[in-house]
């Protein structure tokens, strides 16, 4: 089961989202909120549709998580003038350091999951894990249809 590829990519998503709770111990972030605020670092402004999208997260559940930001002085929403029929999510200033924090914390993972790698390496990686993805996603087109 070790070898697998569905026991691997468990094992390192559970290994890195413990290791990106453990640095950002600190900011008492919750689970699903780095992941929006790093959507939101090259987003800001962004609609919750396009959020919950982009972030993989169920509508309802992107809310919660949003309503956790907004408590916490990380995000406002807001409407804007030319556009009345969507809230757009804002990062705060205090949102911004924090979407700097997990950047940084994403950045430091990275460098140590990656750490002996040769960049043909890690380029494959990335072109595989790309793959991967991109057959995850035709996969359910096809069963949309």
């Amino acid at each position: 089961m070790e070898d697998t590829l569905h026991y691997l990519l468990m094992v390192n998503h559970l290994s890195v989202q413990k290791q990106l709770f453990a640095n950002l111990k600190a900011t008492d972030l919750t689970l699903g909120q780095p992941k929006v605020l790093d959507y939101l670092s090259g987003h800001d402004g962004a609609v919750q549709k396009e959020i919950a999208s982009a972030c993989h997260i169920e509508p309802a559940s992107l809310t919660s998580i949003l309503n956790g930001m907004e408590k916490k002085g990380l995000i406002i929403r807001k409407m804007r003038e030319d556009n009345r029929r969507y809230l757009y999510v804002y990062m705060t200033e205090k949102g911004r350091e924090a979407a700097g924090l997990v950047n940084a914390a994403f950045e430091e993972i990275e460098h140590a999951a990656l750490e002996g790698f040769s960049e043909e390496e890690k380029e494959m990686l990335l072109m595989f894990l790309t793959r991967i993805h991109t057959n995850f996603k035709d996969r359910k087109k096809d069963t949309n249809d």
